[in-house]
């Protein structure tokens, strides 16, 4: 039991779930724009997203806090390295156009992390806006990219889904930042500090009722009730949000909100 244990926080920590999330988006925006499956664009984020996000989370770790490295964090390097030389591989598969709004949101995500202004902090301390970067990041990495890559016209309703996209992970973000609210730094004012947990629960009620509102505009009568099962799944995590949950609430079942849409527009 312990084993498997140290492998389940293993995944978690080495953000292979989360970058499993971020495929299952980009499955999604295949399903919803009709696009063929796209392996290149499909693994570059899924490998991108373990780089990114190890990156993010253990930069300031080692680099800054110079703690010990254990075994885990040794592998977790490891299998960083490897997917970077995957990301690298993939990233040449891709169309031009992809390849530079692919850099663009890499920077977004370097300067998130980095400091690269004297005397200022990473954007991942900038007060009020981290929710804003890492939403738009998401977007950016699992609609813009396959959509642009796919070389498909604009239409309105590419903008409708980036809204949506937008929605869907802002939301999620406010889960966390509800948990994180004993931890997270005061300075940050993240939307908890800001309002409150109350006023957040109201916020991330609210927004999901134009999430699936927007989408009769452009969905299917099918795709408009699997959307309402996301929609009520997601006040739920909302609802029952709090500082005292496991750190499984948000790093598993919350990140695990994708996923499960994915797998219902397969299988329902």
């Amino acid at each position: 039991m312990k084993l498997l244990k140290q492998i389940f926080d293993f995944y978690l920590n080495s953000s292979i779930h989360v970058a499993l999330s971020c495929y299952a988006l980009v499955r999604v925006t295949f399903h919803v724009f009709h696009i063929q499956y796209d392996e290149p664009m499909a693994l570059f984020v899924f490998f991108g997203t373990i780089v990114g996000y190890n990156f993010v989370k253990y930069d300031a770790l080692v680099r800054v806090k110079k703690k010990p490295i254990g075994i885990q964090l040794k592998i977790i390097a490891v299998l960083s390295l490897i997917s970077l030389v995957l990301v690298g591989y993939y990233f040449f598969h891709l169309k031009r156009i992809t390849q530079i709004v692919s850099v663009i949101i890499f920077a977004i995500t370097a300067l998130y992390t980095l400091p690269f202004f004297p005397n200022r902090k990473n954007a991942r301390n900038w007060a009020g806006v981290k929710i804003y970067i890492v939403a738009l990041c998401w977007v950016g990495a699992t609609l813009v990219l396959p959509y642009i890559n796919a070389e498909v016209p604009f239409i309105p309703d590419f903008f409708i889904k980036c809204i949506q996209r937008f929605v869907l992970v802002f939301v999620l973000i406010l889960v966390f930042e509800i948990l994180d609210l004993a931890n997270d730094d005061p300075h940050l004012k993240t939307v908890p500090q800001t309002i409150g947990v109350k006023k957040t629960k109201i916020l991330g009620f609210l927004l999901l009722i134009p999430f699936w509102i927007v989408g009769i505009l452009t969905f299917t009568f099918h795709e408009l009730i699997i959307n309402l099962i996301m929609v009520v799944m997601l006040m739920l995590f909302i609802a029952f949000a709090n500082q005292n949950r496991s750190k499984y609430y948000t790093s598993f079942w919350v990140e695990s909100v994708p996923i499960f849409w994915w797998l219902m527009i397969v299988f329902l």
